[in-house]
């Protein structure tokens, strides 16, 4: 069997795909949602015997260059073996925390790690690239109140919130190991998921740090009083730990990972709650909704949802989150996930995931 017939062998026996009705000039349309194909080339080999840590953050930038921030302190001494003292082997070295990739996969920049005038976190944590090209991470450990951004090629620029433990959902200056964050170009602002300690969206002047607005599930005053999931029960009145994605659609809609209590809620701009869905409520664990980014073509119909607990990608209805495409399955083969974690996509419709515990970056092509 070919190349090419093993590769459509390979995405008939991982994907799932249900035909839709759209309603295009008026006329009822059926369509396919994309497939996507696990590219087992991408990317290429890394330089200077680096190896991986934890992969816990993706983010494309306008040129569609591939930005990831892993975690070089979570590697074994095996794994960092060329690192020790003395060597244990030949391989590996930590990686530097922020690398970016070119589209074909090539390391073409990296940075990051403890500097002069900021607190790095203390486990790396979600990645952004806004508009303007400024990098915006953050980080989820027990002190990691803050977030940083930098230029592309790693100055810092700015720190919101500073190293120490949370201080609650309601604090308007510290925040609360945040999870993920996007920059809302028209109007200046920082959206953050707050995250694994807090409860709640916080938003910020991408410009001068300052404090804007903040809210908690279905808009409510955000609590920090203990969230249990009971997919039987009634829904959750308050985030659970962690409020692990924040995204916002063409239209302005913001889109809410509440991955525990298995929901993506949605909001306007103010913090007005508009809607919620549920995706595998059944499922328990650490949730089904790692990471929701909207579709980036077109009206953006769909959602591409990172289904953390039962280790899948899902293309869901961006109105109602029905499921319309899935792929993956447990495993550490390509294609496979162990404790998928984020997930980006680029302007041309190639899916990017992240994982912990396979500790590694995946591209799936679009079919």
């Amino acid at each position: 069997m070919g190349y090419a017939s093993r590769i459509t062998s390979f995405l008939a026996s991982r994907t799932l795909a249900i035909i839709t009705i759209m309603h295009i000039g008026g006329a009822a349309v059926a369509v396919e949602p994309p497939r996507h194909v696990v590219d087992p080339f991408w990317p290429k080999p890394l330089p200077e015997n680096w190896i991986l840590g934890h992969v816990a953050g993706v983010a494309i930038d306008a040129q569609d260059n591939v930005w990831i921030l892993q975690r070089p302190r979570s590697l074994a001494d095996d794994e960092k073996a060329a690192a020790v003292t003395p060597p244990i082997a030949k391989c590996c070295s930590p990686a530097p925390a922020v690398i970016k990739f070119n589209a074909e996969g090539t390391v073409v920049q990296h940075w990051g790690g403890p500097g002069s005038g900021y607190d790095w976190p203390g486990n790396e944590h979600g990645i952004y690239i806004d508009p303007k090209g400024f990098v915006w991470i953050a980080g989820n450990g027990p002190q990691d109140g803050m977030i940083l951004k930098f230029t592309p090629e790693g100055q810092f620029v700015m720190q919101i919130g500073r190293s120490g433990p949370t201080t609650g959902s309601n604090d308007t200056a510290q925040l609360g190991a945040p999870a993920d964050l996007f920059v809302d170009p028209e109007a200046n602002e920082l959206y953050v998921a707050d995250g694994y300690r807090n409860h709640r969206i916080i938003v910020f002047d991408s410009e001068t740090g300052a404090y804007k607005r903040h809210w908690g599930a279905y808009g409510k005053p955000p609590t920090d009083n203990a969230v249990t999931y009971d997919p039987k029960g009634a829904p959750p009145q308050q985030f659970n730990n962690p409020v692990h994605c924040v995204a916002m659609s063409k239209d302005g809609l913001i889109y809410v990972c509440d991955r525990r209590n298995d929901r993506i809620q949605v909001f306007k701009k103010d913090g007005t709650f508009v809607k919620e869905f549920f995706i595998s409520k059944e499922t328990l664990g650490n949730g089904t909704t790692g990471a929701a980014f909207p579709w980036p073509i077109g009206e953006q119909p769909y959602l591409v949802v990172a289904n953390s607990e039962d280790k899948q990608v899902l293309l869901v209805d961006r109105n109602d989150g029905k499921v319309l495409t899935e792929f993956g399955r447990g495993g550490r083969y390509a294609g496979d996930f162990y404790q998928l974690h984020n997930l980006a996509v680029d302007s041309k419709g190639n899916i990017f995931t992240t994982e912990i515990g396979n500790k590694r970056i995946q591209k799936f092509l679009l079919k």
